[in-house]
C-alpha cells in the first residue's frame, strides 16, 4: 500500500464560537490508502482540547508510514503510536479501501442497517443573547438545534432563543462551561426554556457532582466519553454520550463503543468536530444506535468536498458512494 497525508483548511462560514473560543476555519488532515487499484480515504480533526494538532498528527503519521504502509487488518492500527485522531483517518481510509475491494459498502461490511435519512443538530454559536435568537431564528426551518453555551449570560441566552424559535427542539452544549455550585440553576433554566438534553455541563475532571444531583434532562457526556474504558465510569453521572470518532480513534472502535453503551442502558449521540462531508460519512453510520444525531459540520463551512453529503432542512442524506464507503 503507499500512503499519502493532505492537510486541508476549510473555511467556515463566518465563525464558529464556543465556551473555549472561536475559528474561522476548519483544520483537518485526509489520509489516502492506494494498492495501486483501489484508493480509501479517511479525514480527522485533530482537536486542541485533547493535546492534538494538525502538524502533530501529520508528524505522527509519517513517523509511522513504514508501518502503515504493511497494515492488513484495522486491527493492526491499535499497535502504533498515533494520536486518536490519526487512528480515526486511518481506521476509515482502511474501511473504505475494503469496501472498493471488495464492491460492497461499507455498512454490509460492519453488519450495520442500510444507512437512511436522519435528522440532525443545527449548531447555534455561542454570542450575545441578541445575535443567537436572530440566528436561531434564521435556522427555524430546522427541527433540532444545537445551542452552545458555557459563560455568564446563558439563561438570558436560552430566554432569548426560546422567544425567537417557540417550537423547535433544543439542546445545548455548555462544553464544559458550567461550575458544580450553579449546576441546578443552570439546569432550572433548561427545564424552563424546555431543553431536552444537556452535553458536557461541568468540566470532565469536576464532573463527580453530577452523581449527586436531580437531572430533569438528560445529560449527555462528550469531554467525559472516550473509549470503551471511559463508559462505566460515567454511569450514574450521564444519562447518554457522545461519540466522535477522532475521540474512539475510528468507526471500529465506535461501533464497539456504541454496542457497549446500549448494553449499559445509555443513550448515544453521534457527534462530530467541525470537518467535511467525509468525516460525517463513516459516522453516519452509528446512526442507527443513535438516539441523537450531531453532523452538521458541513453545513458550518463555506465550501465542501466534492460529491458532499446533502442536507435538506434538518434532513441529512446518506452518504455518496463516490464520496465514501
Amino acid at each position: 500500500m503507499h500512503l499519502t497525508i493532505t492537510r486541508n483548511s476549510w473555511p467556515i462560514a463566518g465563525t464558529f464560537t464556543i465556551a473555549r473560543g472561536s475559528k474561522t476555519s476548519a483544520e483537518t488532515v485526509t489520509v489516502t490508502l492506494s494498492d495501486g487499484q483501489h484508493v480509501g480515504n479517511g479525514e480527522c480533526v485533530p482537536y486542541a482540547r485533547y493535546d492534538e494538532t494538525v502538524d502533530g498528527v501529520i508528524s505522527a503519521l509519517e513517523s509511522q508510514k513504514a508501518a502503515i504502509e504493511k497494515i492488513q487488518t484495522r486491527e493492526m492500527i491499535s499497535a502504533l503510536a498515533l494520536p486518536h485522531a490519526a487512528r480515526n483517518a486511518l481506521d476509515c481510509a482502511l474501511w473504505d479501501l475494503e469496501a472498493k475491494r471488495s464492491g460492497e459498502p461499507v455498512w454490509q461490511l460492519a453488519d450495520v442497517n442500510e444507512p437512511q435519512a436522519v435528522t440532525t443538530a443545527y449548531t447555534i454559536s455561542l454570542g450575545d443573547p441578541a445575535t443567537m435568537a436572530e440566528a436561531a431564528k434564521a435556522a427555524s426551518h430546522r427541527p433540532l438545534l444545537k445551542i452552545k453555551l458555557g459563560r455568564d449570560g446563558d439563561g438570558d441566552r436560552l430566554a432569548a432563543i426560546r422567544e425567537a424559535v417557540p417550537l423547535a427542539r433544543l439542546i445545548v452544549d455548555a462544553n464544559e462551561g458550567w461550575r458544580a455550585h450553579s449546576i441546578d440553576e443552570m439546569l432550572a433554566h433548561c427545564v424552563k426554556q424546555r431543553v431536552e438534553l444537556v452535553e458536557q455541563p461541568l468540566p470532565a475532571n469536576d464532573d463527580e457532582a453530577l452523581r449527586g444531583i436531580t437531572k430533569p434532562v438528560i445529560l449527555c457526556a462528550d469531554e467525559s466519553a472516550h473509549g470503551l474504558e471511559s463508559l462505566d465510569g460515567l454511569l450514574g453521572k450521564y444519562h447518554a454520550i457522545n461519540i466522535k470518532l477522532d475521540k474512539t480513534g475510528g468507526l471500529t472502535p465506535a461501533l464497539a463503543m456504541a454496542r457497549a453503551a446500549k448494553v449499559r442502558d445509555l443513550k448515544i449521540m453521534i457527534g462530530c468536530m467541525v470537518g467535511s462531508s467525509l468525516a460525517m460519512a463513516p459516522a453516519f453510520l452509528l446512526a442507527g444506535y443513535a438516539d441523537y444525531i450531531d453532523l452538521d459540520g458541513p453545513l458550518l463551512l463555506a465550501k465542501d468536498r466534492e460529491h458532499a453529503i446533502q442536507y435538506d432542512g434538518g434532513t441529512m442524506q446518506p452518504p455518496p458512494r463516490a464520496l465514501w464507503g
